[in-house]
């Protein structure tokens, strides 16, 4: 049941934010989701008994905004949209035997990395052993290695978050990723999900100072994208397309985050140590070979330590720790 109700909230979250872009001024209204079995509110049979059914308006009720409402409900990824009655719209999701939900943080596979020779990379070109831009502890740019890939999957389609900052930074991630926010009022750092960032916050932007400097969010829309890659760093973050981000999802803690990937990153040192540095170029070139091919071969998917992780948390994470 609650992974149904979660899988339904994504898609609000999702047609929120697109409501918003298309009127500035107006905002999505709920007036029915998840009843109690037994009240037979919506007929015997009704999908809201389930939470996966919800029925909405615009906050202005202006019937004549109805009909794309409807259109943004299915760009949102809701599975059914239809008119109930002229009053409101009613939306629902497919059972869990239809839909695998995609339950990990990820980016776009275009999106766009610095690497510590100066040169960029597609999150789809990069390999273990990379070295990329990323964020230490004390919010300045460092260059971090990859030590695996939480997810890849080129051909996996995918909705997005993408944002725009006020000097065009772009970045494209899923809702439940977190993102580096700054908040001027406490003078803080902190990571929220990507869905929950508004067009007043501010995300910290890699300039041309070669420093991270908070702008401000102007531009939030959802998009659809084929290839989903979401490599994570010693570090455990990550800038992308220029934007500070976290490399973990769904767990709205960094630092928990971090702390429950610890075994990885020590996996990966004893690996380093079992293969020292100073080796041929020859020797080095066919290490990245293999790692290459070992990437594109034999993950397709979410890692399958990352896979355990997103298991356990339903059982041991309460729901608000969660996204």
């Amino acid at each position: 049941m609650l992974i149904r109700m979660y899988r339904c909230k994504d898609k609000l979250d999702i047609l929120a934010i697109s409501v918003i872009n298309q009127w500035p001024t107006t905002r999505l209204r709920v007036i029915e989701s998840w009843d109690e079995d037994g009240e037979y509110l919506h007929g015997k049979n009704s999908l809201h008994y389930e939470g996966r059914a919800v029925d909405i308006t615009t906050d202005d009720r202006d019937t004549s905004k109805y009909g794309m409402l409807a259109r943004l409900a299915v760009e949102a990824g809701f599975d059914w949209v239809y008119y109930e009655n002229r009053d409101y719209i009613h939306c629902s999701v497919k059972s869990d035997s239809f839909h695998t939900p995609h339950d990990s943080g990820c980016f776009t596979k275009d999106s766009i990395v610095l690497t510590s020779n100066g040169s960029t990379k597609a999150m789809s070109d990069l390999i273990i052993g990379d070295r990329v831009l990323s964020v230490n502890d004390h919010g300045e740019p460092i260059f971090s290695e990859i030590i695996l890939f939480m997810d890849r999957n080129l051909e996996q389609t995918e909705q997005f978050i993408q944002l725009t900052t006020e000097k065009g930074a772009v970045l494209t991630v899923t809702p439940a990723h977190l993102v580096m926010i700054w908040n001027p009022e406490k003078m803080l750092a902190s990571y929220v999900f990507a869905d929950q960032i508004t067009r007043k916050d501010q995300v910290f932007v890699h300039d041309f100072t070669k420093a991270l400097r908070p702008e401000r969010v102007i531009k939030l829309e959802t998009v659809t994208r084929k290839g989903v890659v979401a490599p994570l760093t010693r570090a455990g973050t990550i800038v992308v397309n220029s934007v500070a981000a976290s490399c973990y999802a769904i767990v709205n803690s960094q630092k928990l985050a971090h702390w429950s990937l610890a075994p990885m990153r020590l996996w990966s040192s004893i690996l380093s140590y079992m293969h020292p540095s100073n080796q041929s170029k020859e020797t080095v070139k066919e290490e990245k070979r293999k790692k290459r091919l070992a990437v594109e071969e034999y993950q397709s998917g979410v890692h399958w330590y990352a896979k355990a992780l997103y298991t356990i948390k339903d059982y041991v994470l309460p729901i608000t720790w969660r996204h």
